[in-house]
């Protein structure tokens, strides 16, 4: 089991920790709902450092992006970043992950952390093109401080304008302390905030000015589990439960990140999926009565015959309700569409819904 750079610290705050891809991660403090609740309408940070970080460079660097991106990296500028995915050759997903045009002949991939090894072998397997690579994932530490106030509360940490740093894009700059770290608007819990790249010998500095900082702001450290919770508000994937190797980002909803205005891994049988449209889609739904839907329980329809399966789902802390997505025959895709999640002996009524659960 690794541990990150800043374990200790998170073991000296009184963290649950579990084991999490590989790694020693903090899942809770105070517990979900306390720290839900303070990244919704506060500031919290997460440490996600298990995260794993490549970087290509080089005059192919763009080339091997492109043939192994569902996206079209060609239309980013410096600074600026992109949700992406790696197909496979077969109609699924081999990870989901951004892209950060750093300068031209220079990029930084950044993939889950449970796919890190597996992702390096893939993208090697296609370099062909002669791009350059290295992974970084060991050397590199990530803070997520999420939240409406975390502009205000780092905004004496860093020389930049925070507030001019949109949503998916970033700046490599100055911050608590530190010289050269990327500060990157391309957050995961769907109320604003930052990512904090630097090296590993830098991040307990950038952590203690962090929680310094934002201690008029009532800053916490925040677990994994909140951090689900966050995401599953805002309908995000999640690799591994909403997405895998067998999942195409087609049916995924995910067309939005598949561009074939360009050749990549697999565009041309992802692009004839598209034009007949798959039989099955990823919806959100929301339970009409009580209970919490789980991963893995089936989704059932009103004669008790098993549709599709739960992919993601919790008790929503923002709006008091059973949440989730799964996947389910396209035909029943449109929200206002009636089904039932088996929980237990009970075939609980939920209501397809458009996202995201969560509205600000």
């Amino acid at each position: 089991m690794k541990n990150t750079a800043l374990s200790t610290t998170h073991e000296a705050l009184g963290a649950k920790m579990v084991p999490f891809a590989g790694y020693n991660m903090p899942v809770s403090y105070e517990g979900v709902n306390v720290e839900h609740e303070t990244v919704r309408n506060g500031v919290g940070v997460f440490d996600v450092s298990h995260m794993g970080e490549f970087l290509i460079t080089g005059p192919k660097a763009l080339d091997l992006i492109q043939k192994v991106t569902s996206n079209d990296a060609a239309k980013l500028a410096d600074n600026q970043a992109q949700y992406s995915c790696l197909p496979n050759k077969n109609g699924g997903i081999v990870d989901d992950l951004i892209v950060y045009r750093l300068e031209a002949e220079k990029w930084l991939l950044v993939v889950n952390a449970s796919n890190i090894e597996k992702d390096w072998n893939w993208i090697n397997s296609h370099n062909d093109a002669g791009a350059e690579l290295r992974d970084l994932s060991e050397d590199y530490s990530l803070l997520a401080i999420q939240g409406p106030k975390a502009v205000e509360a780092m905004q004496s940490l860093t020389s930049v304008d925070l507030d001019e740093i949109k949503f998916y894009t970033f700046r490599v700059a100055d911050f608590a302390g530190i010289e050269h770290v990327i500060i990157s608007a391309t957050g995961y819990t769907g109320s604003g905030g930052f990512e904090i790249y630097c090296k590993n010998s830098e991040v307990k500095q950038v952590w203690d000015k962090v929680m310094e900082a934002g201690a008029n702001w009532d800053i916490k450290p925040i677990g994994l589990a909140a951090r689900d919770t966050l995401r599953l508000e805002m309908g995000y994937c999640l690799y591994g439960n909403d997405i895998d190797e067998t999942t195409s980002p087609i049916e995924a909803g995910l067309g939005w990140i598949t561009k074939f205005s360009k050749d990549f891994i697999n565009s041309e049988e992802l692009k004839k999926e598209k034009e007949r449209g798959p039989e099955r889609r990823l919806v959100a739904f929301e339970l009409n009565e009580r209970g919490i839907p789980r991963q893995g329980y089936d989704i059932v329809d009103g004669q008790g015959k098993v549709i599709g399966n739960v992919t993601s789902g919790t008790m929503s802390p923002s709006l008091g309700k059973g949440i989730g997505m799964g996947y389910v025959p396209t035909i029943m895709k449109e929200p206002g569409t009636q089904i039932n999640i088996q929980i237990r002996k009970n075939a609980v009524p939920a209501t397809v819904v458009k996202l995201p659960f969560y509205k600000v």
